[in-house]
């Protein structure tokens, strides 16, 4: 076990709504105020989608670069509906049609992706009644559901220690206050319009529980879930890029890929 103390990327509370883009940092609005502390190495505990809200599984690609974003979205988005399925026991995954590749600053890589930076602020992929629309917008025509989730699978590119590994605050450690509304603005590289819906930054409860996965390989993924309807289950998940204190000077660079994907239960 490689259990760290670390500075996570926690928000203050203000008058003002924060707000935060996916290219243009300098316009951000995100009071940051962050604090150190413990995060646990989760290999080998019990972790699950509707409890803790993440989990680890192995998952090898056909694909030998997943870096190259138009056959991940050729190839490697059905892996991951199928492994989804699998996972969860759904009847239907709808896929976003595209990955997202982030970088570790010290690559210097971010200016040519979009959507490229690792999140150092804590904060929940889409706020429940944003994410509800979105899961009610993609549902499968003619079909009635009895139950739909969304979930985000996240992968190391590079193996080994990362130097910005990602950080899992366990769901039944947050309580509704501590999430802060706020907005995420989307504005791709390639000029077309701006576009955004709500999300939450995460204020300081020392009652958090703070995790994260140690040597990560490119054949395994961390599968967390980021929104749901059924309210007795994990509801979402706050999550955060941090400095590992582990890693040296030497150490590669992060590539991590996202993939997410909304499944379906029919009644």
């Amino acid at each position: 076990m490689k259990d760290v103390r670390a500075e996570i990327g926690y928000s203050e509370r203000t008058e003002k709504r924060p707000y935060f883009y996916a290219n243009a940092h300098e316009k951000d609005f995100v009071p940051l105020k962050p604090v150190e502390v413990a995060i646990a190495d989760a290999r080998g505990l019990d972790c699950t989608l509707d409890r803790e809200g993440f989990t680890l599984v192995e998952h090898k690609s056909a694909l030998s670069n997943l870096t190259d974003l138009d056959a991940v979205a050729e190839v490697h988005r059905g892996e991951i509906a199928e492994l989804l399925k699998q996972m969860t026991g759904c009847d239907e995954v709808v896929m976003t049609p595209w990955g997202i590749l982030r970088f570790s600053e010290k690559s210097g890589a971010n200016s040519a992706h979009d959507n490229s930076h690792p999140a150092r602020f804590v904060h929940v992929d889409m706020a429940a009644e944003d994410a509800a629309e979105m899961r009610a917008k993609t549902a499968p025509e003619g079909r009635a559901i009895a139950r739909s989730a969304q979930y985000n699978v996240w992968r190391s590119l590079t193996g080994g220690t990362q130097d910005v590994p990602l950080g899992l605050c366990a769901y039944p450690s947050v309580a509704r206050e501590d999430l802060l509304d706020c907005r995420a603005i989307f504005d791709p590289l390639d000029g077309s319009p701006e576009w955004g819906f709500a999300n939450y930054l995460l204020a300081y409860n020392p009652a958090h529980r703070w995790y994260y996965y140690s040597d990560m390989t490119p054949d395994e993924a961390i599968v967390f879930k980021t929104s749901e309807s059924d309210p007795e289950r994990a509801q979402l998940m706050p999550h955060g890029a941090f400095d590992n204190p582990l890693a040296g000077p030497d150490t590669p660079a992060r590539i991590s890929l996202e993939m997410r994907g909304t499944c379906y239960w029919f009644e």
